[in-house]
């Protein structure tokens, strides 16, 4: 472990984050750059997720994002807690090794519930592969969900009552298959993703054992999300508590130990320098989607949002994530589109009061930039 580091003020921490992630000067000069370091970034929301790429490289459009997508340099599947995230293809497979029991075991009951047997699964494989393959033969580049759907039906497998997606996602988590290209071609976003045999899509994987892998995703995890604690990673990845404090061993080595109300905050050395120098970001204001890794890749949010405002971003506490207004590392409000076509805008709902003059200018700023990436 190289050396400690005591009590940063909250909103330092919170730039710190920034920095990490790609936030503050320059970002990343490609998408898959920007995905790789991140490890993965939440996308269940793919507007959102576009959005968040393009807040860490600068420069590029919604369709940048969309043609990594359907390139395959960016994939998007369920890795971890049983949701989508945008990741590096050789990483998938890995990642899944880690994670994918836990994921499976999450759903046992609901797949009792829904009659889904081992076999059921298997057997959708099967159906999936000669779907794929058929409509490869007719010059199609995967399956679209409802091609598969029918195909189970035809097959006897029920998908009503969500029997379906859960049919889908068994197989993506067992890395028999992952979402490929972009469905259609009008490039809007929320159009579908097609299915394709994961092998085809992904023919390099990387092979890590578990102990080896969950020492990499904690490394990558702290080296873009830090400085974070041992408890927000084995959140975030749904390690065992135990494991991730045993590979915490392996790696903090070449990690800083930020010491914050008698918690350790790690992150690399290169960040933890700032701290020195003086943290860049104290004037930023980011207009940051839904679901953004800055708010919620941890388990303790307190540190970038009051909790009394918690509420505010995710109303009622049911998942869904607002578009957050970020300031000097700080979670100051939300914000939201409003109209549609040559009237589409932005707007900002601050915690408290109304943004300042230069605080608005930015904000504004921010939002024609957003509108220029999402028409891009």
């Amino acid at each position: 472990m190289l050396a400690q580091r005591s009590n940063p003020a909250p909103r330092v921490m919170g730039r710190l984050r920034l920095a990490s992630q790609g936030l503050l000067g320059g970002g990343f000069s490609t998408v898959p750059d920007a995905v790789r370091w991140m490890t993965c970034m939440q996308a269940q929301d793919l507007g959102s997720a576009l959005w968040a790429v393009g807040q860490r490289v600068p420069g590029t459009a919604a369709s940048d994002v969309r043609a990594a997508l359907d390139s395959g340099t960016v994939v998007r599947s369920w890795p971890m807690r049983g949701t989508l995230h945008l990741l590096a293809p050789e990483d998938l497979r890995w990642i899944l090794g880690i994670t994918g029991e836990k994921l499976m075991k999450a759903v046992a009951g609901r797949h009792r519930e829904l009659g889904i047997t081992a076999e059921d699964i298997s057997h959708c494989r099967d159906i999936a592969f000669k779907t794929s393959e058929e409509l490869k033969a007719a010059g199609a580049s995967g399956a679209s969900r409802e091609q598969l759907f029918q195909a189970f039906e035809d097959a006897g497998q029920i998908t009503k009552a969500q029997r379906g997606i859960h049919l889908l996602g068994s197989l993506c988590q067992r890395a028999w298959l992952v979402q490929g290209p972009m469905a259609g071609t009008n490039g809007k976003v929320g159009v579908q993703q097609l299915f394709v045999p994961f092998d085809q899509w992904i023919p390099d994987s990387r092979q890590l054992d578990r102990e080896e892998g969950i020492a990499e995703l904690l490394f990558r995890y702290v080296r873009s999300h830090g400085p974070a604690t041992i408890k927000d990673f084995s959140w975030w990845s749904q390690i065992p508590l135990t494991e991730a404090r045993k590979a915490l061993t392996e790696v903090q080595d070449r990690l800083v130990d930020v010491q914050l109300g008698g918690t350790s905050y790690w992150l690399l050395p290169e960040t933890a320098a700032m701290l020195d120098d003086g943290v860049p970001g104290s004037r930023a204001l980011l207009a940051l989607p839904g679901f953004d890794e800055f708010l919620l890749g941890y388990q303790d949010r307190s540190l970038v949002l009051a909790p009394g405002f918690a509420e505010l971003v995710v109303p009622g506490k049911n998942g869904v994530f607002k578009r957050i207004i970020v300031s000097g590392g700080e979670v100051v409000g939300t914000w939201a589109r409003t109209g549609a076509g040559k009237a589409i805008g932005v707007v900002p709902e601050p915690f408290a009061g109304e943004l300042g003059p230069s605080a608005e200018r930015s904000f504004q700023a921010q939002g024609r930039e957003y509108l220029k990436f999402m028409a891009g």
